[in-house]
């Protein structure tokens, strides 16, 4: 069984620094219908303006998974952790029992967009932690690469639940095909461009769930960044 969700669809704010679409229920946009999907609990579509940011601020027993798609998204943390994100790295905090953390665009132009996930845990109450990692572009051109794992194979940062998050870029005749396990679901999310998934044409924003669908195809890219989620 296959569900769109159109990007239009989405929640939306825009608070003059931070434009945000949401795919699931969050912050001041409620939507009983769409409150995650498996343990995918937050997709955020974050366009954030140069100099602002997210001041410090606390989660507890979350997996927390940020993927810059254009500009710079500095980061610090109560676990003594400082970086500068940018396209292609891939950000993991397991918020655990408990840390706080700020998110900023501290270039002097040009907007930071990002996809903040969040994906509930199948462990709670462990130690905080953190883990970055880069994925070149000629990694993941053509291909679904794997980003994040419960198990940190392939080299992904590692999550504390049985999820799987992989990442492709595709354009013209470049296309890739990805087989769902018996009793696994997925969802597609296109962060960019547009794509065909299983037939269905898919633009930016655009997301597909698949139930009890033995295969995932993607084709006829243009331009597009597609993230599949292998989820229970």
């Amino acid at each position: 069984m296959i569900e769109l969700r159109r990007s239009e669809e989405r929640g939306h704010v825009n608070h003059g620094w931070l434009d945000s679409h949401f795919s699931f229920s969050f912050a001041e946009y409620y939507d009983p219908q769409h409150m995650g999907f498996g343990p995918l609990r937050v997709i955020n579509d974050d366009w954030i303006e140069a100099g602002r940011g997210f001041g410090m601020h606390g989660h507890r027993n979350m997996e927390i998974i940020s993927y810059v798609l254009e500009g710079r998204l500095a980061h610090q943390d109560s676990m003594g952790n400082g970086s500068v994100i940018k396209p292609g790295d891939v950000q993991r905090m397991s918020a655990g029992t408990g840390v706080m953390h700020s998110e900023y665009n501290h270039e002097r132009e040009g907007k930071t967009h990002l996809l903040q996930i969040w994906i509930e845990p199948n462990v709670v109450g462990i130690p905080p932690s953190y883990e970055e990692k880069n994925f070149s572009t000629e990694d993941k051109r053509g291909r679904l690469r794997l980003i994040a794992s419960p198990d940190g194979s392939d080299g992904s940062v590692t999550i504390h639940q049985d999820a799987r998050v992989h990442v492709g870029l595709f354009d013209g005749d470049e296309k890739a095909a990805f087989e769902l396990a018996e009793g696994r679901r997925a969802y597609v999310h296109v962060a960019r461009g547009k794509v065909t998934v299983n037939g269905v044409v898919l633009k930016e924003g655009d997301a597909l769930k698949a139930v009890q669908e033995a295969r995932i195809e993607i084709s006829d890219g243009e331009q597009a960044e597609v993230l599949l989620f292998d989820l229970v």
